[in-house]
């Protein structure tokens, strides 16, 4: 359930829906967890899963730093009072100019997979400290990478020796299970990838990313349960004692955190089925349900209950949320009603697109 800010929030005077309400105490609740259950390792917030000043401010309050990718991300955690060692440039993809954009603000940490973007590192960021991430072969996630990202162990080694050539320190290596990954043992793989390379070139730095699943409709494991499987890998693949620990979440941070509320549209009879339209689609905050890849909780009144086809308000055919997963919402459900989508603090409004049907980006309001 939405924390209780959050509730006291929607039973006052709202703004025009849709928008998303998050509850920065959540966030940093978040963070301390993390600290606990993984003790002495670097937390780096995804700032891509939700880049609102306020999450950053209480990312950072709570002692967490910034996984950025890209200038933009860089300039806005440094105006919430971020220092630039607190940064890690995790993206492999970027341009010379986002390069020299970084270090000329202080940022010394980045993220490659590639001897061409190792080479624009040495040009213009020298003596900056590189980690290499390996692509990783983990079970099956809600949205996988594929092989966008990664280079493969044997590849990884050559690129640490070669950044040390280069004049750059070969600070680690990395790597990602996928996000919204359900099985704790996705880790192990990377980290025994790891460890391999690891007694080829010794580092000072595993980067695990992120993946730490959150519960929508169905149960993922909790966050105990996650960092006791990791440090189990790193007992297991590194008995004289692990590299220092890097982290990268972004959704097992601020997911929780956030609610949408949505008006309802329109509903309809098409085909047997009935259909709900809402205010809030694919495009203007629920990217992340492209095939049906992350079924969020539902709240929408009492009554009985019945099968509903969900979709957003463009015109667009892509812009169904939930065809093929069993919804089912009140039949007494019409225009004008509400529907609250829980646990949508994370990969919503950063995703939302600019003005497509004319529709603005998702707003947000921050409590805290």
């Amino acid at each position: 359930m939405s924390s209780d800010r959050i509730r006291r929030f929607l039973a006052g005077q709202l703004p025009p829906t849709p928008f998303l309400v998050v509850d920065t105490d959540v966030v940093t609740e978040r963070v301390r967890e993390f600290a606990v259950e993984l003790p002495h390792s670097l937390l780096f917030y995804a700032v891509k899963a939700n880049p609102e000043p306020a999450v950053l401010g209480a990312v950072l309050a709570a002692g967490g730093g910034f996984d950025v990718a890209s200038p933009a991300e860089i300039t806005a955690c440094l105006a919430e009072g971020a220092k630039p060692e607190q940064l890690s440039y995790g993206n492999p993809i970027k341009k010379p100019g986002d390069i020299a954009f970084a270090f000329d603000r202080g940022v010394r940490s980045f993220t490659t997979d590639t001897g061409a973007d190792l080479e624009q590192l040495a040009r213009h960021a020298p003596g900056a400290a590189v980690t290499v991430r390996m692509v990783v072969d983990a079970p099956a996630s809600a949205t996988p990478f594929g092989r966008k990202f990664g280079a493969e162990p044997a590849d990884a080694v050559r690129l640490l020796r070669r950044a040390a050539e280069l004049g750059l320190e070969p600070a680690g290596v990395g790597f990602h299970v996928g996000s919204q990954q359900p099985d704790p043992a996705a880790w192990d793989a990377g980290i025994a990838a790891a460890a391999k390379v690891f007694a080829e070139v010794p580092f000072r730095r595993l980067n695990i990313g992120g993946g730490f699943g959150i519960t929508y409709r169905a149960p993922v494991p909790s966050l105990a349960t996650y960092a006791t499987a990791v440090r189990d890998a790193l007992d297991a693949h590194f008995p004289a004692g692990a590299p220092e620990l890097a982290l990268e979440p972004g959704r097992a941070i601020v997911g929780r955190a956030g609610l949408i509320r949505s008006e309802v549209v329109l509903v309809a009879q098409r085909g047997g089925h009935r259909w709900v339209y809402l205010d809030i689609g694919r495009y203007n905050g629920l990217a992340e349900t492209e095939n049906e890849a992350i079924p969020y909780r539902l709240e929408a009144g009492d009554g009985e209950r019945g099968p509903v086809v969900i979709a957003g308000p463009t015109c667009d055919g892509d812009d169904v949320l939930y065809q093929h997963t069993s919804y089912e919402l009140p039949l007494a459900l019409k225009a004008g009603d509400t529907v609250d989508i829980l646990d949508a603090g994370a990969y919503t409004a950063s995703y939302s697109s600019v003005s497509f049907n004319g529709i603005e980006p998702l707003r947000t309001y921050c409590l805290g």
